[in-house]
Protein backbone atom coordinates (compact mmCIF):
# COMPACT_ATOMS: atom_id res chain seq x y z
CA UNK A 1 0.00 0.00 0.00
CA UNK A 2 1.33 3.80 -1.24
CA UNK A 3 1.69 6.24 1.19
CA UNK A 4 -1.05 8.23 -0.77
CA UNK A 5 -3.25 5.35 -0.32
CA UNK A 6 -2.92 4.69 3.15
CA UNK A 7 -3.69 8.62 3.76
CA UNK A 8 -6.65 7.73 2.09
CA UNK A 9 -7.64 5.31 4.39
CA UNK A 10 -7.04 6.62 7.37
CA UNK A 11 -9.00 9.59 6.19
CA UNK A 12 -11.59 7.21 5.49
CA UNK A 13 -11.76 5.43 8.90
CA UNK A 14 -11.70 8.94 10.42
CA UNK A 15 -14.38 9.60 8.24
CA UNK A 16 -16.43 6.97 9.38
CA UNK A 17 -15.97 7.66 13.23
CA UNK A 18 -17.44 10.86 12.91
CA UNK A 19 -20.21 9.50 10.74
CA UNK A 20 -21.22 7.19 13.29
CA UNK A 21 -20.66 10.22 16.30
CA UNK A 22 -23.45 12.13 14.40
CA UNK A 23 -25.85 9.58 13.35
CA UNK A 24 -25.58 8.75 17.38
CA UNK A 25 -26.38 12.20 17.88
CA UNK A 26 -29.60 12.26 16.11
CA UNK A 27 -30.71 8.95 18.19
CA UNK A 28 -31.93 10.18 21.02
CA UNK A 29 -33.04 14.23 21.29
CA UNK A 30 -36.17 13.67 19.40
CA UNK A 31 -37.54 11.79 21.55
CA UNK A 32 -35.73 12.98 24.90
CA UNK A 33 -37.10 16.65 23.89
CA UNK A 34 -40.50 15.15 24.07
CA UNK A 35 -40.69 13.89 27.86
CA UNK A 36 -40.31 17.97 29.72
CA UNK A 37 -42.55 18.95 27.29
CA UNK A 38 -45.23 16.44 27.22
CA UNK A 39 -47.94 18.40 29.62
CA UNK A 40 -47.44 21.49 27.57
CA UNK A 41 -47.92 19.84 23.95
CA UNK A 42 -50.77 17.80 25.41
CA UNK A 43 -52.70 20.96 27.38
CA UNK A 44 -52.05 22.99 24.20
CA UNK A 45 -53.86 20.50 21.79
CA UNK A 46 -55.98 19.01 24.55
CA UNK A 47 -54.98 15.49 24.44
CA UNK A 48 -55.22 12.76 27.27
CA UNK A 49 -52.50 11.23 29.18
CA UNK A 50 -52.92 7.93 26.93
CA UNK A 51 -52.96 10.48 23.72
CA UNK A 52 -49.86 12.15 24.72
CA UNK A 53 -47.83 8.86 26.04
CA UNK A 54 -48.62 7.91 22.13
CA UNK A 55 -46.04 10.78 21.14
CA UNK A 56 -43.52 8.18 22.55
CA UNK A 57 -45.04 5.28 21.86
CA UNK A 58 -45.82 6.20 18.07
CA UNK A 59 -41.87 6.13 16.99
CA UNK A 60 -41.56 2.75 18.67
CA UNK A 61 -43.77 1.20 16.64
CA UNK A 62 -42.03 2.25 13.71
CA UNK A 63 -39.07 0.85 14.96
CA UNK A 64 -40.81 -2.43 15.28
CA UNK A 65 -42.60 -2.79 11.86
CA UNK A 66 -38.87 -1.24 9.83
CA UNK A 67 -36.35 -3.00 12.13
CA UNK A 68 -36.69 -6.64 9.76
CA UNK A 69 -37.47 -4.45 6.58
CA UNK A 70 -34.51 -2.40 6.81
CA UNK A 71 -31.68 -5.21 6.41
CA UNK A 72 -33.31 -6.16 3.29
CA UNK A 73 -33.70 -2.56 2.09
CA UNK A 74 -29.61 -2.04 2.73
CA UNK A 75 -29.01 -5.16 0.77
CA UNK A 76 -30.21 -3.76 -2.13
CA UNK A 77 -28.96 -0.36 -1.74
CA UNK A 78 -26.14 0.10 0.39
CA UNK A 79 -25.89 0.89 4.14
CA UNK A 80 -24.53 4.06 3.43
CA UNK A 81 -27.37 5.00 0.82
CA UNK A 82 -29.85 3.49 3.26
CA UNK A 83 -28.46 5.27 6.38
CA UNK A 84 -28.31 8.65 4.45
CA UNK A 85 -32.23 8.02 3.49
CA UNK A 86 -33.12 7.08 7.23
CA UNK A 87 -31.54 10.51 8.83
CA UNK A 88 -33.50 12.40 5.67
CA UNK A 89 -36.90 10.78 6.49
CA UNK A 90 -35.63 11.73 10.80
CA UNK A 91 -35.66 15.80 8.91
CA UNK A 92 -38.75 15.48 7.77
CA UNK A 93 -40.86 14.05 10.73
CA UNK A 94 -38.80 16.46 12.74
CA UNK A 95 -40.03 19.62 10.75
CA UNK A 96 -44.00 18.16 10.42
CA UNK A 97 -44.10 17.37 14.09
CA UNK A 98 -43.33 20.84 14.98
CA UNK A 99 -46.46 22.35 13.50
CA UNK A 100 -49.33 22.64 15.75
CA UNK A 101 -51.63 20.26 13.98
CA UNK A 102 -52.40 17.25 15.94
CA UNK A 103 -52.62 15.24 12.72
CA UNK A 104 -49.12 16.43 11.74
CA UNK A 105 -47.63 16.38 15.27
CA UNK A 106 -48.54 12.30 15.15
CA UNK A 107 -47.59 11.49 11.83
CA UNK A 108 -44.41 13.49 12.11
CA UNK A 109 -43.72 11.61 14.88
CA UNK A 110 -44.10 8.42 13.32
CA UNK A 111 -41.83 9.57 10.29
CA UNK A 112 -39.25 10.66 12.91
CA UNK A 113 -39.58 6.75 14.51
CA UNK A 114 -38.71 5.36 10.93
CA UNK A 115 -35.71 7.09 10.24
CA UNK A 116 -34.06 6.96 13.57
CA UNK A 117 -35.44 2.84 12.93
CA UNK A 118 -32.88 2.75 10.17
CA UNK A 119 -29.76 4.11 12.40
CA UNK A 120 -30.95 1.71 14.98
CA UNK A 121 -30.49 -1.26 12.94
CA UNK A 122 -27.79 -0.19 10.90
CA UNK A 123 -25.21 1.06 13.26
CA UNK A 124 -24.56 -2.30 14.81
CA UNK A 125 -23.90 -3.81 11.14
CA UNK A 126 -21.53 -1.02 10.15
CA UNK A 127 -20.10 -1.33 13.18
CA UNK A 128 -19.51 -5.23 12.80
CA UNK A 129 -18.12 -4.68 9.31
CA UNK A 130 -15.95 -1.67 9.71
CA UNK A 131 -14.62 -2.15 13.16
CA UNK A 132 -15.09 -6.05 13.34
CA UNK A 133 -11.83 -6.42 15.99
CA UNK A 134 -13.48 -2.64 17.97
CA UNK A 135 -17.23 -4.16 18.43
CA UNK A 136 -17.57 -3.36 22.47
CA UNK A 137 -14.76 0.37 22.06
CA UNK A 138 -16.77 1.38 19.30
CA UNK A 139 -20.87 -0.04 20.77
CA UNK A 140 -19.26 2.47 23.76
CA UNK A 141 -18.38 5.57 21.53
CA UNK A 142 -21.67 5.99 19.96
CA UNK A 143 -23.48 4.99 22.60
CA UNK A 144 -22.07 7.20 25.44
CA UNK A 145 -22.65 9.87 22.47
CA UNK A 146 -26.09 9.01 22.30
CA UNK A 147 -26.48 9.74 25.62
CA UNK A 148 -24.66 13.35 25.74
CA UNK A 149 -27.12 14.47 23.27
CA UNK A 150 -30.36 12.42 25.23
CA UNK A 151 -29.57 14.18 27.94
CA UNK A 152 -29.01 17.93 26.86
CA UNK A 153 -32.42 17.36 24.69
CA UNK A 154 -34.16 16.77 28.11
CA UNK A 155 -32.39 19.56 30.23
CA UNK A 156 -33.02 22.05 27.30
CA UNK A 157 -36.67 21.91 26.67
CA UNK A 158 -37.92 23.85 29.17
CA UNK A 159 -35.22 26.31 29.05
CA UNK A 160 -35.66 26.41 25.08
CA UNK A 161 -39.65 26.42 25.43
CA UNK A 162 -40.10 28.78 28.22
CA UNK A 163 -36.82 31.17 28.53
CA UNK A 164 -36.08 31.23 25.01
CA UNK A 165 -39.61 31.72 24.30
CA UNK A 166 -39.37 29.58 21.55
CA UNK A 167 -42.52 27.67 22.05
CA UNK A 168 -43.14 23.91 22.23
CA UNK A 169 -42.79 23.84 18.67
CA UNK A 170 -39.44 25.51 17.69
CA UNK A 171 -37.90 23.82 20.95
CA UNK A 172 -38.54 20.29 18.80
CA UNK A 173 -37.50 21.73 15.57
CA UNK A 174 -34.14 23.17 16.95
CA UNK A 175 -33.12 18.60 17.01
CA UNK A 176 -33.41 18.94 13.38
CA UNK A 177 -29.59 20.04 13.19
CA UNK A 178 -28.04 17.26 14.01
CA UNK A 179 -30.21 15.31 10.99
CA UNK A 180 -28.51 17.79 8.87
CA UNK A 181 -25.17 17.67 10.02
CA UNK A 182 -25.59 13.84 9.73
CA UNK A 183 -27.05 13.77 5.80
CA UNK A 184 -24.23 15.64 4.83
CA UNK A 185 -21.58 13.67 6.11
CA UNK A 186 -23.54 10.17 4.96
CA UNK A 187 -23.92 11.77 1.98
CA UNK A 188 -20.02 12.10 1.17
CA UNK A 189 -19.38 8.55 2.47
CA UNK A 190 -21.96 7.13 0.26
CA UNK A 191 -20.73 8.76 -3.08
CA UNK A 192 -17.02 7.18 -1.56
CA UNK A 193 -18.20 4.02 -1.42
CA UNK A 194 -20.23 3.64 -4.28
CA UNK A 195 -17.19 5.28 -6.11
CA UNK A 196 -14.71 2.15 -4.36
CA UNK A 197 -17.41 -0.13 -4.24
CA UNK A 198 -19.84 -0.04 -6.57
CA UNK A 199 -21.48 -3.68 -5.86
CA UNK A 200 -23.19 -3.30 -2.17
CA UNK A 201 -22.10 -6.16 0.00
CA UNK A 202 -24.83 -8.56 0.83
CA UNK A 203 -25.78 -9.17 4.91
CA UNK A 204 -28.61 -10.66 3.80
CA UNK A 205 -29.46 -14.23 3.24
CA UNK A 206 -31.08 -17.22 4.37
CA UNK A 207 -29.54 -16.58 8.58
CA UNK A 208 -31.75 -13.32 8.29
CA UNK A 209 -34.91 -16.31 8.46
CA UNK A 210 -33.21 -18.82 10.40
CA UNK A 211 -32.51 -16.26 13.52
CA UNK A 212 -36.42 -16.15 14.55
CA UNK A 213 -35.14 -19.77 15.45
CA UNK A 214 -32.32 -19.18 17.92
CA UNK A 215 -33.76 -19.23 21.27
CA UNK A 216 -30.77 -16.99 22.32
CA UNK A 217 -32.06 -14.60 19.69
CA UNK A 218 -34.97 -14.19 21.00
CA UNK A 219 -33.68 -13.69 24.78
CA UNK A 220 -31.43 -10.80 23.27
CA UNK A 221 -34.51 -9.51 21.67
CA UNK A 222 -36.70 -9.53 25.00
CA UNK A 223 -33.74 -8.37 26.91
CA UNK A 224 -33.77 -5.40 23.98
CA UNK A 225 -37.63 -4.85 24.72
CA UNK A 226 -37.86 -4.85 28.40
CA UNK A 227 -35.14 -2.54 29.03
CA UNK A 228 -36.17 -0.23 26.24
CA UNK A 229 -39.76 -0.34 27.92
CA UNK A 230 -38.12 1.36 30.80
CA UNK A 231 -36.61 3.67 29.00
CA UNK A 232 -38.96 5.15 26.90
CA UNK A 233 -41.38 4.85 29.83
CA UNK A 234 -38.86 6.92 32.05
CA UNK A 235 -37.90 9.73 29.92
CA UNK A 236 -42.06 10.08 28.95
CA UNK A 237 -43.37 10.48 32.73
CA UNK A 238 -40.43 10.86 34.90
CA UNK A 239 -40.56 14.88 34.75
CA UNK A 240 -44.91 14.38 35.32
CA UNK A 241 -43.82 11.88 38.49
CA UNK A 242 -41.27 14.20 40.03
CA UNK A 243 -43.62 17.51 39.16
CA UNK A 244 -46.41 15.98 40.99
CA UNK A 245 -44.07 15.15 44.09
CA UNK A 246 -43.35 18.85 44.30
CA UNK A 247 -40.63 20.04 41.67
CA UNK A 248 -40.91 22.52 38.94
CA UNK A 249 -41.60 21.47 35.09
CA UNK A 250 -38.52 22.87 34.60
CA UNK A 251 -36.32 21.40 37.64
CA UNK A 252 -38.29 18.11 36.39
CA UNK A 253 -36.35 18.50 33.03
CA UNK A 254 -33.23 19.31 34.34
CA UNK A 255 -33.42 15.75 36.64
CA UNK A 256 -34.11 14.31 33.56
CA UNK A 257 -31.30 15.46 31.99
CA UNK A 258 -28.96 14.32 34.87
CA UNK A 259 -30.39 10.92 35.01
CA UNK A 260 -28.98 10.52 31.62
CA UNK A 261 -25.98 12.51 32.02
CA UNK A 262 -25.24 10.18 35.72
CA UNK A 263 -25.50 7.28 33.13
CA UNK A 264 -22.46 8.76 30.77
CA UNK A 265 -20.10 6.50 32.53
CA UNK A 266 -22.25 3.11 32.11
CA UNK A 267 -22.73 3.96 28.26
CA UNK A 268 -19.12 3.93 27.81
CA UNK A 269 -17.65 1.28 30.52
CA UNK A 270 -20.67 -1.49 30.61
CA UNK A 271 -19.88 -2.56 26.78
CA UNK A 272 -15.71 -2.60 27.22
CA UNK A 273 -16.13 -3.95 30.52
CA UNK A 274 -18.79 -6.99 28.52
CA UNK A 275 -16.09 -7.34 26.03
CA UNK A 276 -13.50 -8.57 28.53
CA UNK A 277 -15.88 -11.32 29.81
CA UNK A 278 -16.93 -14.53 28.59
CA UNK A 279 -20.36 -14.08 30.35
CA UNK A 280 -21.94 -10.87 30.81
CA UNK A 281 -24.56 -12.28 33.73
CA UNK A 282 -22.91 -10.65 36.26
CA UNK A 283 -23.55 -7.20 34.82
CA UNK A 284 -27.06 -8.04 34.38
CA UNK A 285 -27.92 -9.10 37.84
CA UNK A 286 -25.78 -5.61 38.75
CA UNK A 287 -27.86 -3.40 36.63
CA UNK A 288 -31.25 -4.77 37.67
CA UNK A 289 -30.83 -4.36 41.17
CA UNK A 290 -29.97 -1.12 40.52
CA UNK A 291 -33.43 -0.42 38.40
CA UNK A 292 -35.44 -2.14 41.35
CA UNK A 293 -33.95 0.22 43.93
CA UNK A 294 -34.32 3.69 41.68
CA UNK A 295 -37.88 2.36 40.79
CA UNK A 296 -38.88 1.55 44.31
CA UNK A 297 -37.75 4.91 45.82
CA UNK A 298 -39.70 6.80 43.90
CA UNK A 299 -42.53 4.74 45.09
CA UNK A 300 -42.01 4.76 48.94
CA UNK A 301 -40.87 8.48 49.15
CA UNK A 302 -41.44 11.97 47.76
CA UNK A 303 -38.46 13.82 49.66
CA UNK A 304 -36.15 15.52 46.99
CA UNK A 305 -33.29 13.39 48.63
CA UNK A 306 -35.31 10.41 47.98
CA UNK A 307 -36.10 11.73 43.96
CA UNK A 308 -32.41 12.62 43.55
CA UNK A 309 -31.04 9.22 44.71
CA UNK A 310 -33.63 7.25 42.51
CA UNK A 311 -33.24 9.38 39.53
CA UNK A 312 -29.29 8.56 39.94
CA UNK A 313 -29.61 4.53 40.41
CA UNK A 314 -32.50 4.78 37.55
CA UNK A 315 -29.81 6.67 34.90
CA UNK A 316 -27.31 4.27 35.82
CA UNK A 317 -29.00 1.59 35.25
CA UNK A 318 -30.36 3.12 32.28
CA UNK A 319 -27.64 3.77 30.15
CA UNK A 320 -25.80 0.29 31.35
CA UNK A 321 -28.73 -2.01 30.19
CA UNK A 322 -29.29 -0.18 27.04
CA UNK A 323 -25.32 0.10 26.11
CA UNK A 324 -25.29 -4.06 27.13
CA UNK A 325 -28.01 -4.36 24.98
CA UNK A 326 -26.22 -3.07 21.78
CA UNK A 327 -23.03 -5.14 22.27
CA UNK A 328 -25.31 -7.69 21.95
CA UNK A 329 -26.05 -7.61 18.67
CA UNK A 330 -22.48 -7.78 17.80
CA UNK A 331 -21.36 -9.99 20.83
CA UNK A 332 -24.01 -12.80 20.07
CA UNK A 333 -23.02 -12.66 16.36
CA UNK A 334 -20.11 -13.97 14.79
CA UNK A 335 -20.36 -11.97 11.09
CA UNK A 336 -21.98 -9.27 9.89
CA UNK A 337 -24.53 -11.15 8.29
CA UNK A 338 -25.37 -12.45 11.54
CA UNK A 339 -25.72 -9.10 12.97
CA UNK A 340 -27.84 -7.58 10.48
CA UNK A 341 -30.34 -10.36 10.74
CA UNK A 342 -30.14 -10.14 14.96
CA UNK A 343 -30.33 -6.56 14.66
CA UNK A 344 -33.11 -6.51 12.87
CA UNK A 345 -34.72 -8.80 14.63
CA UNK A 346 -33.99 -8.01 18.20
CA UNK A 347 -34.59 -4.53 17.62
CA UNK A 348 -38.00 -5.56 15.82
CA UNK A 349 -39.60 -7.26 18.61
CA UNK A 350 -37.64 -5.03 21.25
CA UNK A 351 -39.31 -2.23 19.86
CA UNK A 352 -42.57 -3.29 19.85
CA UNK A 353 -42.97 -4.31 23.38
CA UNK A 354 -41.29 -1.28 24.24
CA UNK A 355 -43.58 0.72 22.48
CA UNK A 356 -46.78 -0.30 24.94
CA UNK A 357 -45.03 1.22 27.38
CA UNK A 358 -45.58 5.24 27.46
CA UNK A 359 -48.84 4.33 26.76
CA UNK A 360 -50.11 1.81 29.10
CA UNK A 361 -48.16 3.70 31.80
CA UNK A 362 -50.17 6.74 31.02
CA UNK A 363 -53.77 4.55 30.48
CA UNK A 364 -52.72 2.69 34.16
CA UNK A 365 -52.12 6.62 35.50
CA UNK A 366 -55.69 7.89 34.08
CA UNK A 367 -57.11 4.84 35.81
CA UNK A 368 -55.98 4.84 38.97
CA UNK A 369 -55.06 8.75 39.09
CA UNK A 370 -52.19 7.35 41.20
CA UNK A 371 -48.08 7.06 40.22
CA UNK A 372 -47.96 3.63 42.70
CA UNK A 373 -49.57 0.99 40.38
CA UNK A 374 -46.88 1.86 37.28
CA UNK A 375 -44.20 2.26 39.71
CA UNK A 376 -45.23 -1.54 41.03
CA UNK A 377 -45.24 -2.51 37.13
CA UNK A 378 -41.81 -1.02 36.56
CA UNK A 379 -40.44 -2.66 39.16
CA UNK A 380 -42.35 -6.41 37.50
CA UNK A 381 -40.76 -5.50 34.02
CA UNK A 382 -37.14 -4.53 36.03
CA UNK A 383 -37.52 -8.04 37.03
CA UNK A 384 -38.23 -9.62 33.60
CA UNK A 385 -34.63 -7.61 32.52
CA UNK A 386 -32.78 -9.75 34.65
CA UNK A 387 -34.21 -12.61 33.84
CA UNK A 388 -34.24 -12.32 30.32
CA UNK A 389 -30.40 -10.71 30.54
CA UNK A 390 -29.46 -13.82 32.17
CA UNK A 391 -29.99 -16.13 29.00
CA UNK A 392 -28.59 -13.14 26.42
CA UNK A 393 -25.47 -12.93 28.76
CA UNK A 394 -24.73 -16.12 28.14
CA UNK A 395 -21.04 -16.84 26.37
CA UNK A 396 -22.78 -18.19 23.22
CA UNK A 397 -23.87 -17.54 19.54
CA UNK A 398 -27.00 -17.61 17.81
CA UNK A 399 -27.34 -19.73 15.07
CA UNK A 400 -24.97 -22.16 16.47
Amino acid sequence: MDYTTENNQKYYQILLVVGIIVVAFNLRPSLTSVGPLITTIRDDLGLSNGSAGLLTSLPLVAFAIMSPIIPRIANRFSNEGVMLGGLIVLLVGISMRSISIIFLLFFGTLLVGVGIAVCNVLLPVVIKEKFPMKVAVMTSIYSTCMGVFAAAASGLSIPLAEGAGLGWQWTLFVWGAPAVLGSLIWFYIMKRDRATNPRPIAFVSGENNAIWKSPLAWQVAAFMGLQSFLFYVTISWLPEILHQYGLTMSAAGWMLSIMQLVGLPASFLVPVIAGKLKSQQGIVIVNGVLSILGYTGLLIGESYVVMVISTVLIGLTLSGTFALALAFLGMRAKTAKQAAALSGMAQALGYLLAAVGPFLIGLLYDLTQSWSVPLLFLNGVAFCVILFGLGAGRNRFVLE
